[in-house]
């Protein structure tokens, strides 16, 4: 891979043994993959916050960075809530812990709302088009096929790597002829709410790392195209899907020949029934209009079980109303945090969620058995004693 000057002096070490590693990690897989060079991006997206799954090492490592990055820059979720973590039931020790892996993160310029939607916080991060190195599952799969922006599945030292250069190889995602998809998803019924994510799961674990086009017999809102890509990328590899007449690129390729089809017995077969001790929303993280929507089911009522809500702390802030309806309720609302990348989860036996994504991850990642129902069903559930 051809690197300028200025990247041969990172490389070399010229501006310290930070930048160094940086460049040798994106180096390393620019050849491994076939880059002709590097390309400047225009944000980047980190994930390894949860000490959780980082670990003691992780802090380590990235405690002994120095420098800055030189993009816009935002973490993934943490292991917890930064102001409720006693309420989640988060020793002191992890706290202490988290923090810090969070404040190093912060000395390296990296902003530090812990969100897996990051594009509904800053809407300049990721523009039709523009270059980026994003870290989150769903993330990735969301700027890739709803906002048309261009990302590899970064790790989270890759996607470090970029931010601090503000460069990554040019292969992959970045480029037209990858991006062409590979097989024809038709649905034969209608979708709506967690349906979506239902479908994910299913296609997911046919198609892998393929780039699929969707043929559908609904109109998809944003969360609910958010939440099929964060299922496919959970149950399979999914980075970038279409979807004819609504995502931006969708027009752009030539069909597939390859066909599957998808019917509606399909997507009631992956919800589970059981009885959880916990009910939880926000995997990725709850939207304002998922939280109205959460707030207008829960109006007037109280939760006989653990329900949490998870979202981003900007959102949070934005929508005070929406919060106080919620928590009215008995039901609680968690920041920079969700229910796979928290330990706060393991103490629960039985989870229900509303999320494909959560719904995959939730029995390996927590150790808990895992249920999926629609957003009406895990409320109804919740009321219920």
């Amino acid at each position: 891979m051809y690197l300028t000057p200025e990247e041969e002096k990172l490389i070399n070490g010229e501006r310290g043994a930070t930048y160094q590693k940086a460049m040798e990690i994106l180096a390393a897989l620019g050849d491994i993959y076939g880059a002709d060079r590097l390309i400047p991006i225009k944000s980047a997206q980190i994930a390894g916050v949860s000490y959780k799954t980082i670990g003691e090492a992780g802090l380590e490592w990235i405690s002994d960075l120095k420098g800055k990055v030189a993009v816009p820059s935002i973490l993934n979720p943490a292991g917890m809530d930064r102001d409720c973590w006693r309420e989640m039931g988060i020793s002191e020790d992890f706290a202490d812990k988290q923090e810090k892996i969070i404040r190093a993160y912060e000395a390296l310029g990296v902003r530090t709302e812990c969100t897996c939607t990051p594009y509904s916080v800053f809407d300049n991060l990721a523009g039709f088009g523009d270059h980026i190195a994003w870290s989150e599952s769903s993330a990735i799969s969301y700027a890739n096929s709803v906002i048309g922006a261009r990302t590899n599945r970064e790790g989270g030292p890759s996607a470090l790597a970029a931010a601090l250069v503000g460069k990554t190889p040019n292969f992959g995602y970045h480029l037209d002829e990858n991006r062409k998809p590979d097989i024809l998803i038709h649905v034969d019924t209608k979708l709506q709410d967690s349906d979506y994510g239902a479908l994910g799961y299913i296609v997911g674990g046919i198609v892998g790392d393929r780039v699929p086009l969707f043929k559908l017999k609904s109109a998809s809102s944003r969360d609910e195209l958010k939440s099929l890509g964060a299922a496919m990328a959970a149950s399979g590899a999914v980075a970038l899907y279409h979807v004819s007449g609504i995502t931006p690129e969708a027009g752009k390729y030539e069909v597939p020949k390859e066909k599957i089809t998808i019917e509606e017995r399909q997507i009631k077969e992956v919800y589970t029934k059981g009885e959880p001790d916990l009910i939880a929303f926000g995997c990725p993280h709850s939207s304002a209009d998922e939280l109205e929507r959460l707030a207008q089911l829960l109006d007037g009522k109280k939760v006989k079980k653990e329900v949490w809500v998870c979202t981003s702390r900007a959102i949070k802030n934005k929508h005070p109303g929406l919060v106080k309806r919620i928590e009215k309720s008995g039901a609680k609302v968690f920041c920079d945090t969700c229910m796979v990348v928290s330990p706060a989860s393991e103490r629960f036996t039985c989870m229900m969620v509303s999320s494909g994504k959560a719904h995959k991850y939730v029995p390996n990642l927590c150790g808990v058995k895992s249920i999926l129902g629609t957003t009406e069903e895990c409320i109804a559930t919740a009321l219920r004693d």
